[in-house]
C-alpha cells in the first residue's frame, strides 16, 4: 500500500509527531482543586497507547476562577506542575506527545458539571460543596439568560489575566509539556472579547477589530516569551460565530496572520461558542475553513469537526487542507482510532503504530483471518 501522509511525522519547530493525528482537549470535570488525577492518567494515556501523534489535555484553567466548573484541571500554581509531569512521562513512553490547552472561562465560568445540568450552580451544588464565584467578561452582560452576570474587565484586570497565561505557560514547560494551545474559541474570554455580538467595548480593547483582537495577541506574545523557542504553541479559534454580525471567517484569516507574527504555529479551526449560533453541521464541515486560512494566513492548521474514518482523514492532509486532523469524541468511542487507521490506511505496516505488547497479537490475528476469506 501507499505510504500514508496521515501517518507520516511532521516536526512543528523542536518537536516532531511520529504521525498527524491529535487528540482535542475534552473536559473531563473530575479534577479537585485543579488537580489532575488518576483518571486524567488513564483517559490521556489510552490515546498515547492508542498511536495518536499528539494528545492534548482539557481546557486548563490559569486561575481558580477561570474554570468552567469546580472540576476543571488546573494550572495556577506550582503545585499542579507535579502531577501532569507524571502523564507527560507516561504519554512520552508510548511514543506519543502531549499538549496542553491553556484557559479562561470569562463569562462561562462558575457553572455546574454537565451531568448535574450544565446551568448556573443552584442549592443542589451549593450541598455537593460547589459554590459559585464572581466572573469576569468584556462587559457586564451574561452569556446568556438565566447565567452569571460577569464583572467588566477593566486594563488593569486584562493584564493581570494576560500575565497569568504567561505563568502558567511557564509551568507547562517545567511539567514536560511538549505544545501549549491558547483557548480563544467557544465563548469563552478570549472569544468574548474577539467577537462582536460579545464586545461592545468602546476603549482600546473593543470597538474594531484591532481593538477586539487586542487581548488575544497579548495572551499569545505572553505565551510565547515565557514558553521555549524550541516547543510549538497553537491557537484554538471559532473560525467563524454562526450568528448574524458576528466573527466571521475574514475575522479569523486578518487573526491567523498577526498570530503567525507572533510565533503561532497552528491555528486550530473550530466554530461556534453562543447559545445562538447556526451552524450547518454534516461530516468535515468545517474543513473549508482550516483550508482557507491555511491558504490565506500561510500557516499551519488543524482540521475539526466530524473527522469520522480513516479515510476522510487522509484526504484532509493530503488534500492540503489542514497539517493537522484532531479528533474529540471520535476518540471517546474509540480510543485505538490511530492505531486502526492506520492498518486501514497502510495494512500490516500500520501495526507498528500499536504498542509492542498489543500489536504481536493483532498482527498475527489478522494474518489468520486472511485465511478464512
Amino acid at each position: 500500500m501507499t505510504k500514508s501522509l496521515l501517518f507520516s511525522p511532521i516536526t512543528l519547530r523542536g518537536v516532531t509527531l511520529r504521525n498527524r493525528t491529535v487528540v482535542s482537549p475534552m473536559c473531563q470535570y473530575s479534577a479537585r482543586d485543579g488537580m489532575p488525577n488518576d483518571w486524567h492518567f488513564v483517559h490521556l494515556g489510552q490515546f498515547a497507547m492508542g498511536g495518536f501523534g499528539l494528545v492534548f489535555v482539557e481546557a486548563t484553567a490559569v486561575l481558580p476562577e477561570a474554570r468552567i466548573t469546580h472540576g476543571d484541571t488546573g494550572l495556577w500554581s506550582d503545585a499542579h506542575i507535579g502531577p501532569y509531569r507524571r502523564i507527560a512521562d507516561y504519554v512520552h513512553a508510548q511514543g506519543a506527545r502531549i499538549g496542553m490547552q491553556l484557559a479562561h472561562a470569562g463569562r462561562k465560568a462558575s457553572m455546574q458539571r454537565p451531568w448535574f445540568g450544565n446551568a448556573a450552580l443552584d442549592a443542589a451544588d451549593h450541598d455537593r460543596g460547589d459554590d459559585p464565584w464572581p466572573i469576569v467578561g468584556p462587559v457586564a452582560m451574561p452569556h446568556n439568560e438565566g447565567w452569571l452576570v460577569p464583572r467588566e474587565l477593566d486594563a488593569s484586570g486584562i493584564a493581570g489575566i494576560v500575565a497569568a497565561f504567561g505563568a502558567a505557560a511557564a509551568r507547562a514547560h517545567a511539567a514536560g509539556l511538549d505544545v501549549l494551545e491558547i483557548h480563544g474559541a467557544h465563548g469563552y474570554l478570549i472569544h468574548s472579547f474577539l467577537s462582536p455580538i460579545s464586545n461592545t467595548r468602546n476603549d482600546a480593547y473593543g470597538g474594531d477589530l484591532a481593538g477586539r483582537m487586542r487581548m488575544a495577541l497579548e495572551v499569545a506574545r505572553a505565551v510565547r516569551e515565557a514558553w521555549p523557542a524550541d516547543k510549538p504553541l497553537f491557537f484554538r479559534t471559532s473560525t467563524i460565530d454562526g450568528v448574524d454580525s458576528g466573527w466571521s471567517l475574514d475575522d479569523t484569516v486578518v487573526l491567523a496572520r498577526e498570530l503567525k507574527a507572533i510565533g503561532v504555529d497552528v491555528v486550530d479551526c473550530s466554530a461556534g461558542g453562543f447559545t445562538s449560533s447556526r451552524l450547518a453541521l454534516k461530516i468535515g464541515y468545517l474543513v473549508p475553513n482550516a483550508l482557507r486560512v491555511r491558504r490565506e494566513a500561510g500557516i499551519a492548521t488543524q482540521a475539526v469537526g466530524f473527522i469520522l474514518d480513516a479515510h476522510q482523514a487522509e484526504q484532509i492532509v493530503r488534500s492540503g487542507a489542514a497539517d493537522l486532523v484532531a479528533l474529540a469524541r471520535e476518540a471517546l468511542v474509540d480510543p485505538h482510532w490511530a492505531g486502526r487507521a492506520a492498518v486501514e490506511l497502510e495494512g500490516d505496516a500500520g501495526w507498528a503504530q500499536w504498542p509492542a505488547q498489543y500489536g504481536w497479537w493483532l498482527e498475527r490475528r489478522a494474518a489468520q483471518m486472511r485465511k478464512f476469506d
